[in-house]
């Protein structure tokens, strides 16, 4: 039986390991994300079940979760060596002429192009091919040992494929980041209210130095290995064949690399990817083109800080300098406030450029910025414009962080000292007000149905709403004035508003939008609270002493409701007749009683919004994880990493027809 189990485990490992190989090295998958997960979480159940299999290599390595308290020195056995730029065919050229200088007039020189990725150069080393160490350049003899992070890009193989593999291999490479990952994240991060990353380089670089894995998991990181460091035990002539090489082991090379026989394939190749650069789903800032012999290599030797026989081809710089006219201040839909510079115009990358992000103050504090200077602007495809430096200083005044919204003339504050972001706390500022009212409205709020995106844009264009209590105050001749509405929608839509009204005051608080104040903290301030006129005089104690409530959730609790927009908000919605109170039914003891719930993976019979309302309505809490402080979880159809988390806690793990029967 132990015998049957350990091939079992091995063979999962194995079958990962291939569907890696073909996903990420061949671009040729076999199977479905999906399924890929269940052999994953599968693989991970044997292995808590029978942690006398467990191997350091195995696979479940990437899902590990945990938090490092730093990150140690990891000195490279070879030195990485930074490259020397060029920036036009013609010192490529004279590059060459140099080559053959030390080579010798006769010498045939053949050469290697690859593209240059805008990532973050990282060391990966394997001894006995068992994936071992990964760094950082640092200085470039020593780097951060970063191994656990690496381990969660699965472009990263923790097993070399073949058996004939070198002793100890250290392989360079980019880490990186697609476009399309870059832009979901800072999708999410402006859900969250959170300060944007610039591109993708910085996302990778501040994901790679942080210390919880289980948030580097989510970034979706990737790697093309591209350059050799020490090794013992291989036998290589050629570059080009130590790709190829990369490869059979498992280990991902850019596709696009190319064998050149002469510089004029070189320079044809650069021109070609100049033009093709923004088809690439991942940014690229030039080639890097390697004499592709090792004797030559060696004979040709390095200066004190790069290869003579490698140079880095930089594409034309999308650069250009203007002049500040302004700096600007704008107000996101989450009450972020960015500053903007206003640019004379200026041609640069085939287009206009009239203006370029400045992405917070402390940004304006480093470049120095004010409104006079000469700057230089950088513009990388379709990204928005960036300021890169001043070139020269005007004698005007620094820019100063306002203290008050520019739109509403609310309060701005930086909620903690930490933070880069400033923000407008005033929940009636217009800029925010398009994304406050379809939040007010969604489902887990009021649930008002029919207000979806394009209605609500029609009702602030249109300036039918000024505020979310406006939505009380829309009559059947405003819904008729918008695109696309019959007397019977606008019937709908004016019934739901109404029905809405009755709403019990956990879902208004959520409505609200507060930061930092979900579902739950709003269920338990109405639990706690019971209406909102002891919520409009909340005291910091009287939070201090809820559990669920931390510190900065409460400050931000305050600092709401302390603000004399909310309370005529507030007022509003007690003239429009909405429910202020919630109603707490007497404590009826059931077998949910007082105990904490969790859920995972899909209910066949409930939502999960459903499921967890039941709890509530039958004197249980619901939490989002898995803690010592669990009871329960209900286990689904397709379950997350919270069931290995039960698992592994030894947390009661009930099925839906259990949760059914407790209920009962």
């Amino acid at each position: 039986m132990s015998r049957d189990i350990k091939k079992h485990i091995q063979e999962l490992r194995n079958a990962i390991r291939e569907h890696d190989y073909k996903y990420y090295v061949l671009s040729d998958p076999e199977i479905s994300d999906r399924e890929y997960d269940f052999l994953l979480l599968e693989l991970k159940r044997l292995e808590e079940e029978h942690p006398e299999f467990k191997s350091d290599d195995s696979p479940t390595l990437r899902l590990s979760p945990g938090v490092s308290d730093s990150f140690k020195s990891a000195r490279h056995a070879q030195e990485m060596l930074s490259l020397d730029n060029t920036y036009s065919l013609e010192e490529l050229k004279d590059w060459q002429e140099r080559l053959y200088k030390i080579l010798g007039s006769s010498a045939k020189i053949e050469y290697v192009t690859e593209l240059k990725i805008d990532g973050v150069s990282a060391n990966i080393t394997y001894r006995k091919g068992k994936f071992t160490l990964g760094a950082t350049r640092g200085d470039g003899k020593t780097g951060e040992d970063v191994t656990q992070n690496i381990k969660t890009i699965r472009a990263i193989p923790l097993v070399l494929r073949q058996e004939e593999v070198p002793e100890f291999i250290e392989i360079r490479g980019e880490v990186y980041m697609e476009r399309g990952d870059f832009l979901a994240l800072n999708k999410e991060r402006v859900k969250k209210g959170e300060v944007i990353f610039a591109n993708p380089r910085n996302a990778t670089s501040g994901s790679l130095k942080l210390l919880d894995r289980s948030i580097i998991l989510k970034r979706r990181l990737s790697f093309f290995a591209h350059s050799l460091g020490a090794y013992k035990n291989l036998s290589l002539s050629r570059h080009w064949k130590f790709l190829e090489s990369l490869k059979r082991w498992g280990i991902r090379v850019n596709p696009h690399s190319k064998f050149c026989k002469n510089i004029d394939e070189v320079v044809a190749f650069c021109l070609n990817w100049q033009e093709k650069r923004e088809s690439l789903s991942y940014d690229i800032d030039g080639v890097v083109i390697k004499v592709n012999s090792f004797s030559q290599q060696r004979a040709l030797g390095f200066t004190a800080k790069s290869p003579r026989w490698a140079i880095a081809y930089k594409f034309p710089a999308q650069q250009a300098t203007t002049e500040v006219l302004d700096i600007k201040i704008n107000v996101g839909r989450t009450g972020v406030i960015t500053p903007t510079a206003e640019l004379r115009p200026v041609e640069c990358a085939g287009v206009t450029i009239s203006h370029a992000t400045l992405h917070n103050f402390d940004e304006i504090k480093r470049l120095n910025i004010k409104k006079g200077d000469r700057v230089l602007i950088e513009r990388a495809g379709e990204v928005i414009p960036k300021v890169v430096k001043v070139v020269k200083s005007s004698a005007g005044p620094f820019f100063k962080v306002p203290s008050v919204c520019p739109v509403c003339k609310g309060r701005v504050v930086k909620e903690k000292e930490e933070d880069v972001a400033y923000r407008c706390i005033n929940p009636l500022c217009p800029a925010q007000l398009e994304r406050s009212i379809l939040h007010f409205a969604s489902r887990s709020a009021m649930d008002i149905e029919g207000m979806g995106e394009i209605v609500v844009n029609q009702l602030v264009s249109l300036r039918l709403v000024s505020n979310v209590a406006d939505i009380y105050k829309l009559k059947a001749k405003d819904l008729l004035s918008l695109e696309l509405f019959k007397e019977k929608k606008a019937n709908n839509l004016l019934s739901g508003i109404e029905k809405s009204k009755d709403q019990p005051l956990s879902r208004l608080i959520f409505a609200l939008g507060i930061r930092h104040v979900g579902e739950k903290v709003a269920y338990v301030l109405a639990r706690e609270f019971r209406n909102m006129d002891n919520l409009l005089s909340v005291k910091k104690e009287s939070l201090d002493a809820i559990y669920e409530i931390g510190p900065v959730i409460a400050e931000s609790i305050i600092s709401y409701f302390l603000q004399r927009q909310t309370k005529e908000l507030i007022r509003e919605f007690a003239r429009l007749g909405l429910n202020l109170k919630e109603e707490i039914a007497p404590l009826k003891i059931t077998p949910l009683t007082g105990k904490a719930v969790v859920f995972t993976g899909e209910l066949k019979s409930y939502s999960r919004k459903q499921a967890e309302d039941l709890v509530r309505k039958n004197a249980g809490t619901v939490s989002s994880s898995v803690s010592k402080k669990t009871d329960f979880l209900v286990l689904g159809e397709n379950p997350g990493s919270k069931y290995e988390k039960a698992r592994s806690l030894g947390v009661s793990i009930i099925d839906e027809d259990k949760f059914k029967e407790m209920l009962r």
